[in-house]
């Protein structure tokens, strides 16, 4: 493994998205057979970055958690001009309380206060405190703790304690990587791959774990402008641990616990798919206008979503879910062709009447998909009826439907919706784990979201106008 800076640019959440597809690595749910999970935590946020969803899973299905903190990770601002490790040990501590809590209300965690960087001569009693901890987790307890080959000495230093106990004493394990998604090549055949397992994380466990990360702001914001004060977990990292899925490497204890049948779990499972097309006929049966888009806050929102775009003018822009054609007329307005799409007839007639100009096909995406290329897809009030195999499958043909210079504009209600089949913020960030480009614009506000995506190397909108260089 290569040295490494973690404000280096790393290898892109994207590039290991279709990295991690095209490996189709195996489910693992042996954690349900569990009788109790102790995770071994090196600092503040390594539980929640790297197992944080299997920690609320885990929870949610009333199984015991205890997370053991080392350190309180005082160092990871070693050069900062600001802040003193005496000064964010306690912050970090509460952060890492919040945090825990957020995963699950009975989770149990214990801090140990070993010093940040001092694993190593504190072997013996990091064993001892592990050791406690295991055998009060049933008889059949998971250790959960940094895969030994992460590149971080703690974390190697806990995935080696936590792995000579398990071996003693012929226990499940689970690793969990962190800095490997930044280090890594994805083409690097020497990953133990073969042993990687994932686990899927349902809406439940994904939105506590992403609230759990965002407990972490001197982590994942700069602790000031200052040199040395810079987000150890930016934007850019974070996204490698937004995934519906986390990636473990457990041994073959944990690869022989097999999981009962949760009839619960089935029976989910086989509701949650796409919103069928036969439930947004009846929608437009007792709602021909579709919904409410004369209200201000549908006006004010395609406003804020036109404005955003940041060209003037599109050669051939792709409008999913089009409905009556409100937006797709000001689409129109900007752009040389507009194909709208649908998964009902009724819509489309009104739309085809309203703008005239553009083309309307009704269509059952991703199965259904348009021919043509475009250099704007537009994805608005669409992507949370999509099931998460079925969105997974529309990004893939939006990817492989756009110009080298194409862009991506989203924008989902944030609001409950009974018949979503996920979220706003699983979709954004979904997408955002798949795009190899960058986000140009990022609106985020009580009701809805928006973002745009466009190529790496494309110019800002004063750049083009001559305003900066």
């Amino acid at each position: 493994m290569p040295a490494f800076d973690h404000r280096d640019p790393g290898t892109s959440a994207a590039a290991w998205g279709t990295r991690l597809h095209d490996l189709d690595l195996p489910v693992w749910d042996g954690w349900r057979q569990a009788t109790g999970l102790v995770v071994l935590s090196p600092h503040p946020d390594d539980e929640s970055l790297g197992a944080g969803g299997l920690i609320a899973a885990a929870a949610a299905a009333d199984i015991p958690v205890t997370v053991l903190l080392v350190t309180l990770g005082e160092r990871s601002h070693p050069d900062s001009p600001t802040t003193t490790p005496e000064e964010l040990a306690p912050r970090r501590e509460a952060e890492f309380i919040e945090a825990v809590t957020r995963l699950g209300t009975e989770v149990a965690h214990e801090v140990l206060r070993v010093p940040d960087g001092g694993l190593d001569a504190e072997r013996s009693g990091l064993a001892a405190s592990l050791r406690s901890a295991v055998e009060a987790a049933g008889t059949r307890p998971l250790i959960v703790a940094p895969w030994r080959g992460d590149g971080h000495r703690d974390h190697r230093i806990a995935g080696e304690l936590a792995a000579a106990l398990a071996t003693e004493r012929d226990l499940a394990l689970v690793e969990f990587p962190i800095w490997l998604w930044h280090w890594a090549d994805t083409d690097d055949d020497t990953l133990p791959w073969n042993e990687a397992r994932i686990v899927p994380l349902d809406a439940a466990a994904h939105g506590a774990k992403i609230a759990a990360m965002d407990a972490y702001p001197s982590q994942t914001e700069p602790l000031s402008d200052a040199p040395g004060d810079e987000a150890i977990v930016d934007h850019h990292h974070l996204q490698h641990y937004a995934r519906r899925f986390e990636v473990l490497f457990p041994n073959q204890r944990a690869l022989d616990l097999t999981a009962e049948p949760d009839v619960r779990t089935a029976a989910v499972g086989q509701a949650d798919g796409s919103r069928s097309q036969e439930s947004f006929e009846d929608h437009y049966r007792e709602h021909p206008d579709g919904w409410d888009f004369g209200s201000w806050y549908e006006a004010r929102k395609r406003q804020v979503l036109l404005a955003a775009l940041p060209r003037q003018r599109y050669r051939s822009v792709l409008e999913l879910g089009c409905a009556t054609g409100v937006l797709t007329a000001r689409l129109a307005e900007r752009s040389d062709q507009v194909l709208g799409v649908d998964i009902a007839e009724a819509p489309l007639q009104l739309a085809r009447r309203h703008v005239p100009t553009a083309r309307f096909e009704r269509r059952t995406v991703p199965d259904e998909w348009p021919a043509g290329e475009f250099d704007l897809v537009v994805l608005s009030e669409v992507g949370y009826y999509l099931s998460e195999a079925d969105l997974d499958r529309v990004i893939d043909r939006i990817l492989g439907s756009l110009t080298p210079d194409g862009s991506i504009v989203a924008c989902h209600w944030r609001h409950p919706d009974d018949h979503a089949a996920t979220s706003a913020e699983l979709v954004h960030r979904r997408l955002l784990e798949r795009w190899p480009g960058r986000r140009s614009v990022q609106h985020v506000e009580d009701d809805f979201l928006l973002d745009v995506l466009v190529p790496a190397g494309e110019a800002s909108v004063a750049a083009v106008d001559g305003l900066t260089s």
